[in-house]
């Protein structure tokens, strides 16, 4: 019985601090189905501005971490390490809840994982929040030495590419889980946030190895998601790689 409990508790925990809607707190995600083969061109639209957006407001938010970090700095009556406190909560931020400066539809939840035909190798649902949670951690710590290693300026190459990263993650998350979108979701995960996480690791590890090395973690688990997406659109009909036209339906 504790167990069951100590269990409850760490999935109420982990749900609450990733931003994920499970049981009573979950809503229906999807309320259209695609009834033609024809390409949404508005949903590509609207992904694509929707990212580019994102990555533009983040961006101008790294600029102004940057303003306030210089301050900071020029200002000896803080300490030398509060900026790099404050740069590691502002990552933390950053990467639990990016999706903040989304104009999509980013909900967490678990819905569609739920009741999408799954391989039987798939990792259960709570598994993802914990791993992710693992991964902003790494994510915390690397672009603080990327950040350290950059004499404390935020908006360069490596942080942006960083950002770019996140947008295409909660894009992603939108297509998939509020709009489920098998099909599409496949190139865009493999395009999107897996080939995106290997080249932020790659300039984190040219900037500092360590920083590199540490987010390494997420290409791997990046990996295995995207094996994961292929083979649920698999067993889930192979519609089209691409977003389809949805219809309304009533509820």
């Amino acid at each position: 019985m504790n167990k069951s409990n100590n269990s409850g508790i760490v999935e109420q925990f982990v749900n609450t601090v990733m931003g994920v809607k499970s049981g009573n707190q979950q809503q229906s995600l999807n309320t259209s189905i695609a009834t033609t083969q024809e390409l949404d061109i508005k949903a590509v639209l609207v992904y694509t501005l929707g990212t580019i957006l994102q990555i533009l407001v983040m961006s101008l938010v790294l600029l102004g971490m940057e303003k306030l970090v210089m301050l900071i700095d020029n200002n000896y009556s803080f300490s030398s390490w509060f900026s790099t406190l404050l740069t590691g909560l502002f990552f933390a931020v950053l990467s639990i809840r990016s999706r903040i400066f989304s104009l999509l539809d980013n909900t967490r939840s678990r819905q569609t994982y739920d009741q999408v035909i799954r391989p039987r190798w798939s990792p259960p649902p709570l598994v993802f929040p914990i791993v992710w949670m693992i991964i902003a951690v790494l994510r915390v710590i690397s672009s603080v030495l990327v950040w350290q290693q950059m004499n404390h300026q935020f908006l360069v190459l490596p942080l942006i590419l960083f950002v770019v990263h996140l947008a295409l993650g909660d894009t992603w998350n939108t297509i998939f889980t509020v709009e489920r979108r098998l099909g599409a979701a496949v190139p865009v995960v493999i395009l999107g946030p897996w080939l995106s996480a290997v080249v932020v690791t790659a300039i984190y590890w040219q900037t500092n190895p360590i920083a590199g090395m540490t987010l390494s973690f997420s290409c791997v688990w990046l990996t295995v998601a995207a094996v994961l997406v292929f083979r649920i659109w698999q067993l889930n009909g192979s519609e089209p790689l691409y977003p389809l036209k949805l219809t309304p339906v009533d509820q």
